[in-house]
């Protein structure tokens, strides 16, 4: 029998392709989807590196992480237990347990999802074991942690602001804490509904659900206190959700 003659570096280029297209036509299997789902994750993660060097022992790289975090989990922090004097406490816990967990962060999501979620469980415990419960009416209330230079104000407006967060704090306090996390998350800090759900590991429209009756809640609340006129008004111009301004009639308030 006469042997096939050698393929040509043509037919093999041809050839070499048709396999590739081939195999990547068929489909992924679960596992292997995972795998590049989660390998994309990580290659999208700005906090890689970082994370991988600190896994290792590197202390100067979980300090990096510590520096570009520390500002957005204090907010976490503030918006759900309030002007506390435990918010630091709080804070340097959630590091500690960032710390200690680290190793077992597998990067099949961004970390900074991650890192959500873990504050918000500790803040949770804190709030359930009672130590972050204070009475705002006794407390001393301070700035809200922020990445802007405070703007100048004078001392009235900064009454009024302290006696209006003061106010806003006592009656997120009194809500559930599931009306009150989604609230604060969605409301105060600006996180979309989807990424809300990946945090506390619950549908989207469980999310949507929450705050609809967080926000419902709130309000009637405000309503039910004349003296919180103010902190009304104030919602209204800032949060979604809020209530319409009801329309004065027609000629109210003109000279005749």
């Amino acid at each position: 029998m006469v042997a096939a003659p050698p393929a040509t570096v043509l037919e093999k280029g041809i050839r070499d392709r048709m396999v590739s297209s081939t195999a990547a036509t068929l489909p992924l299997s679960t596992r292997d989807a995972a795998t590049l789902a989660t390998s994309r994750a990580r290659s999208m993660d700005p906090d890689a590196t970082l994370i991988a060097r600190a896994k290792d022992g590197d202390t100067a790289a979980f300090r990096q992480i510590f520096l570009r975090h520390r500002d957005k989990v204090s907010r976490i922090v503030y918006r759900m237990i309030g002007p506390s004097p435990d918010v630091e406490d709080v804070v340097q816990d959630v590091f500690l347990n960032v710390y200690r967990s680290l190793p077992s962060f597998r990067g099949d999501s961004k970390f900074s999802t991650w890192l959500y979620r873990l504050a918000t469980n500790v803040t949770r415990m804190h709030l359930r074991r009672g130590r972050s419960r204070p009475k705002f009416s006794d407390v001393d209330v301070p700035e809200a942690p922020s990445d802007d230079a405070p703007p100048q104000v004078t001392p009235d407006l900064q009454v009024e602001r302290a006696e209006r967060v003061r106010a806003l704090y006592r009656l997120l306090d009194e809500l559930s804490e599931k009306k009150r996390e989604v609230l604060v998350m969605h409301d105060l800090e600006g996180v979309p509904a989807k990424e809300i759900a990946e945090h506390l590991d619950i549908p989207v429209l469980t999310v949507r659900t929450r705050l609809f009756y967080a926000r419902k809640d709130l309000y009637a609340r405000l309503a039910a206190e004349p003296s919180l006129q103010g902190v009304m008004e104030a919602l209204m111009d800032q949060l979604p959700g809020r209530p319409k301004r009801k329309q004065k009639p027609k000629g109210e308030g003109a000279t005749p």
